[in-house]
């Protein structure tokens, strides 16, 4: 899942990307409104974690706009503003869900997971594809009664995939999620863990589509 964190505070900021990226969430950190609406406009975020106190366009501005401009990307506000009127307000200005500093870190990843989910019209917390299931909160999965040890990557690829099953993602698309900016991709990974993910699970578990790229079919397309 990549994430975009939009918060001018450096110590906070620097707190919420490590322990989002140490959960397994690709991070993208930007500190004031004029970037997140240019960093929203420009990469497919699963979701946005506002600050409202943002310098250049403050956060409730900058959520404004993308609602207007289109962006239906889930956004969770996060802010030390606790006031009734606050909250009301923001949730009307378009966000999906409202957490108050000082937090714990481990209810942001559930809330961030839970809007994810609900975005994708997925109820269930458990991914369950024929025999495979993937628990994202604890980052386990089972192949039939069998737990499968997955790298970081692996274990991405598959999760990106069970979100969107039925739904072919091109390697772009799957670089995206599992990336962060900056960080460097070979030209073969997405191919490579593909590999591995077929391997360690089973071969007919991921279809590759010609000139196009990856699908976890539906129960009923199998």
């Amino acid at each position: 899942m990549r994430i975009l964190l939009a918060e001018d505070d450096t110590l906070l900021g620097k707190g919420i990307e490590t322990g989002l990226t140490q959960a397994g969430f690709a991070i993208d950190w930007v500190c004031n409104g004029d970037d997140v609406l240019h960093a929203a406009s420009t990469a497919p975020y699963d979701a946005i974690i506002l600050d409202l106190g943002l310098p250049k366009i403050d956060g409730m501005t900058a959520l404004r706009q993308l609602r207007s401009s289109g962006n239906g990307t889930p956004v969770l506000i996060l802010t030390a503003r606790d006031s009734l009127n606050d909250r009301v307000d923001g949730l009307d200005a378009g966000s999906d869900d409202y957490m108050i500093k000082p937090f714990e870190l481990a209810e942001l990843q559930a809330r961030l997971r839970a809007l994810v989910r609900r975005s994708k019209g997925i109820s269930e917390t458990v991914l369950r594809n024929g025999p495979v299931t993937l628990t994202p909160s604890s980052r386990i999965v089972f192949n039939g009664d069998i737990q499968v040890s997955l790298s970081e990557r692996e274990f991405m690829t598959l999760q990106e995939l069970m979100l969107n099953t039925g739904r072919v993602l091109s390697k772009t698309q799957l670089e995206d999620k599992i990336y962060s900016w900056g960080e460097e991709i070979e030209s073969n990974t997405i191919e490579v863990y593909i590999h591995y993910l077929r391997k360690k699970l089973y071969p007919e578990l991921i279809r590759t589509v010609r000139g196009v790229g990856y699908v976890i079919p539906r129960g009923e397309d199998i």
